[in-house]
């Protein structure tokens, strides 16, 4: 099945209760609650709190999202991997979303390849003693920025426990992304769901034409997966309960 949900960095300056009520009110499905702001690396009563408060609104923890750079575990401020897992736990979530490093493909050299594969069989192996999937974020700046560095990267990991995100690239074409998205069904976890033009952002009704087809691929997979809204045009409230009316409404029709 496909959920929809919101990703709560979305709205950084909202605090939690508030978040929780809004979804509510979309009648979308979960809440992926951020690691930086609302849900803090380590803060085990706060992550016991916030998810005890979902499930009571009648919503879900539809994964942790961690600000874990694999390869960097402890440097500058990113946090260890232990830390990050107990906060999950708490939270009571079975996804744990990580950044492949904090370099891009093109500048990365084998090196930082070996720490960033190396680190990721670690803390799946971590994840996998506590039956939770960890799934690395879908972005530039990392490796996994562009198609064949993904790809490189899930084979190079090889993991049970290690999956990935997708989201609409905007330095990807239209084709690139829906191959993209086709390249990393076996191991897709969540998908981040916004839609832009030229890097500004639109209303989520504008890219009906190209989610039609993005939906389509995903539609056809086993298990249950979120579709998660984010880069809310001007970061409003009302925009968010528009654009949650119309994921819905794509959704009802899988």
């Amino acid at each position: 099945m496909l959920y929809g949900g919101l990703v709560s960095i979305t709205f950084r300056d909202l605090p939690p209760r508030e978040i929780i009520d809004m979804v509510q009110k979309s009648g979308l499905k979960g809440i992926e609650w951020g690691g930086d702001i609302h849900v803090p690396h380590g803060n085990l009563y706060v992550a016991r709190e916030i998810g005890n408060m979902t499930r009571d609104a009648g919503l879900s923890v539809a994964a942790f999202g961690s600000y874990y750079r694999v390869g960097w575990q402890g440097q500058g401020d990113v946090p260890y991997f232990e830390e990050v897992l107990e906060t999950a736990l708490e939270l009571q979530t079975n996804i744990i979303r990580v950044w492949a490093g904090r370099v891009g493909s093109e500048e990365a050299d084998e090196e930082i390849w070996d720490r960033v594969v190396e680190d990721s069989v670690r803390i799946g192996n971590m994840a996998r003693e506590e039956g939770v999937l960890v799934a690395y974020e879908y972005h530039g700046g990392t490796l996994t920025d562009t198609l064949e560095s993904i790809r490189e990267l899930i084979k190079r990991v090889n993991h049970p426990n290690i999956l990935t995100y997708w989201q609409p690239l905007p330095h990807h074409d239209f084709n690139s992304r829906l191959e993209g998205l086709k390249d990393v069904l076996p191991w897709l976890a969540n998908v981040h769901t916004y839609h832009w033009e030229e890097r500004q952002r639109l209303p989520l009704e504008k890219g009906e034409g190209e989610w039609s087809s993005y939906l389509e691929v995903i539609k056809g997979l086993s298990g249950d997966r979120y579709l998660l809204l984010e880069f809310v045009k001007d970061n409003s409230p009302e925009q968010f309960l528009k654009d949650a009316e119309v994921l819905r409404s794509w959704l009802d029709k899988q």
